[in-house]
């Protein structure tokens, strides 16, 4: 007998959702401000003080804005409700996001590293750069290391992955601004070309933080396993639900910040199969509750005291076997 989870969730569930959304939409926001004046001061100051570093450092805060839109879309297009072409959901379209974050950054990492591969091949063409692109660029690591804890501590609250991962993505931001301020100070110091080489290894960690990101979709695009640790919990959730016996093959796959779930319950043999119904719909119910898992199916197995001769019922299996 195999049963699909209720299509209701508990109002618990509900509001968990909806604290998501809002968290997400309201931290989301702030990084838009604040990256888009970031952005402006960084490109326009970098012009003028003829710093590459932090121009490079600039378009690397633009693209945060990018980031920004991409996960204020793949949140409201997720929050949709199953349909006909997604009885699962829209989860993974959180999932898509990432992948397209983390390509854009790998495009403009590798960008930003071939501009300094250029600039170092002439490094007596390099400029000494203004001291106000140092003041611009230490304004630029403050606002940004703020801005990622703040981030980080509203994903954790909600426990949303993608906005984890946007929260990182301001903390390479900060990183990089701190190496952007070396390098200045460097060129200020009389090492003009520490300005390049501050934005190649800009370039090299937006291009990484971009294959981290993108490598980590796709293997979710290909039905990942949730972490052993998550699955160990749904599997105690299902052993402690009065009626059941036994648990075996759990298997789960990651749908966004969600999970679904398969599993086998073993029940007394006796039981009716009304009363082996209602014992799967309490495990959904307990599983729902306590775990981040969206759906769930439920195969029921006939358990079997270990003294109790049970050939009959595969007797009768093969039986029918023959008879068609």
């Amino acid at each position: 007998m195999t049963f699909s989870s209720p299509s209701d969730h508990s109002d618990e569930t509900q509001e968990s959702t909806a604290a998501r959304v809002t968290a997400a939409k309201q931290s989301t926001w702030v990084s838009v401000v604040v990256n888009l004046v970031l952005s402006s001061l960084q490109v326009v100051v970098g012009v003028i003080t003829a710093s590459q570093a932090l121009v490079a450092d600039g378009v690397h805060s633009l693209t945060d804005l990018v980031a920004d839109f991409v996960v204020l879309v793949a949140n409201h297009q997720s929050q949709k409700a199953p349909d006909e072409d997604h009885p699962y959901g829209h989860q993974r379209f959180e999932t898509g996001a990432s992948l397209a974050l983390g390509l854009l950054l790998l495009v403009v990492g590798g960008g930003m590293l071939w501009q300094s591969v250029l600039k170092l091949e002439n490094p007596s063409q390099v400029p000494q750069v203004h001291v106000a692109a140092l003041w611009m660029a230490l304004i630029a690591l403050l606002a940004k290391e703020s801005l990622f804890r703040y981030m980080l501590a509203v994903a954790k609250k909600v426990r949303s992955s993608l906005l984890v991962a946007n929260a990182w993505h301001a903390r390479s931001d900060a990183a990089s601004s701190l190496v952007v301020s070396l390098g200045i100070l460097g060129n200020l110091m009389g090492y003009p070309i520490f300005d390049p080489i501050a934005a190649a290894i800009v370039g090299f960690m937006v291009g990484r933080m971009g294959w981290i990101f993108a490598w980590a979709a796709l293997h979710e695009l290909m039905d990942q396993a949730a972490d052993e640790k998550e699955v160990q919990a749904i599997h105690a959730t299902l052993l402690e639900t009065p009626g059941v016996k036994s648990v075996h093959d759990v298997r789960t796959r990651k749908m966004g910040d969600m999970i679904v779930v398969d599993a086998h319950l073993e029940v007394d043999a006796g039981l009716t199969v009304e009363a082996g119904h209602a014992i799967s719909v309490v495990a959904q119910q307990r599983v729902l509750a306590r775990h981040s898992v969206i759906s769930m199916m439920i195969h029921i197995d006939p358990w079997y005291p270990p003294n109790l001769d049970h050939t009959e019922p595969l007797e009768l299996y093969g039986k029918a076997q023959n008879d068609r």
